[in-house]
């Protein structure tokens, strides 16, 4: 049985310096504080600390086999995705974060796998990155949630949406720029609260708007960290629909009947949430995934699911490694039939 970890982040070990090269603030980079260790800044402002698994192959791959990964998809940190610059300047950063990942993947091509990011506030430049990034080698597109007010049913992130089922290129949602950062300033409630909420904002946009009756079935979109709050509010949101005409009055069917139309990840890091993940959208809806190598990722990675008490060995089988090999189109790293990696995923 292959495992894939299909929710991995990297940084390169460096990168160009952005502020000079575009002549305005605030730019990410990496301050390196010793071979192993390094804090990513945003201007003088120190964003993440982080560890040389994000940018070494040989220590990213001495932790997968400590864990028993066979295969993981990476993708950039959104910090990375430059969405409120102007659009060709982040159309800039995702080649160069787009090739970063490609130059790293390269080192070990049968176990690690790149998602290309796109200057997603410019549609057309990002459907052109898009299609560059999947033509060079990149197994999907790694997406924020929402550009600044625009959310999920922006009528040019639709068109993205639907370029991406045109071209093939499965499209992880990843949250970020959360919502409340005045009133969460402290204890990391922005990842612990807002992110959760962003993405149960961005699932419900896309059902209730109508969003889901235009985009092509063929659209493969998984949803990070589980579907953030959404799996566990459904039913909440569902007796909305039907008591309130105000809620429904995009959305054709319950909101329930859209969970077949995307998917989520594994990261919940509890056996009951994980169970009731399974429940809410069927085990061939939830793929493995970590958030390694951050502090608010897996540690051990694939504990959670291989030690569940609640999930049947079929399901663990599914969700740890057969369900990202079709959603991505990988070959199992334990055979050698290429036939696998056309393999098409069903909605």
């Amino acid at each position: 049985m292959t495992t894939v970890d299909m929710h991995s982040h990297f940084f390169p070990h460096t990168w160009p310096d952005l502020a000079e090269r575009f002549g305005t603030p605030d730019w990410p980079w990496m301050k390196h504080l010793d071979d192993d260790n390094a804090m990513v800044m945003v201007g003088d402002r120190e964003f993440r600390p982080v560890y040389s698994a994000c940018w070494s192959v040989d220590k990213r791959l001495e932790e997968m086999d400590r864990d028993g990964i066979d295969q993981q998809i990476l993708c950039a940190t959104p910090v990375l995705f430059a969405y409120l610059r102007k659009p060709e300047e982040a159309a800039d950063c995702a080649r160069i974060f787009n090739d970063a990942a490609l130059d790293m993947t390269a080192a070990a091509p049968d176990r690690l796998f790149p998602l290309a990011q796109v200057p997603l506030q410019d549609t057309d430049r990002a459907c052109r990155e898009a299609e560059r990034a999947m033509a060079d080698g990149h197994r999907g597109i790694q997406i924020g949630n929402h550009v600044g007010a625009r959310d999920l049913d922006d009528e040019g992130l639709i068109a993205f949406l639907q370029h991406c089922a045109t071209i093939g290129a499965p499209v992880l949602v990843h949250p970020w720029d959360m919502l409340g950062a005045d009133r969460m300033s402290k204890w990391m409630l922005q990842w612990l609260v807002a992110m959760p909420a962003e993405t149960q904002l961005s699932i419900l946009t896309l059902i209730l708007s109508g969003a889901f009756e235009r985009l092509p079935r063929s659209l493969k979109i998984c949803f990070a960290h589980g579907g953030g709050s959404f799996p566990y509010l459904l039913g909440r949101v569902d007796n909305a629909w039907r008591h309130r005409d105000i809620v429904r009055e995009d959305c054709p069917n319950p909101p329930s009947s859209y969970v077949d139309r995307f998917c989520v990840d594994s990261a919940v890091f509890d056996d009951g949430a994980l169970r009731l993940l399974v429940d809410v959208m069927g085990k061939d809806r939830v793929l493995f995934g970590t958030d390694y190598p951050f502090p608010l990722g897996e540690q051990k990675m694939g504990a959670l699911v291989r030690g569940s008490k609640r999930l049947s060995d079929d399901e663990k089988r599914v969700i740890l490694g057969e369900n990202a090999i079709r959603f991505f189109g990988l070959a199992p790293i334990d055979t050698v039939d290429r036939a696998n990696q056309e393999e098409e995923f069903q909605p």
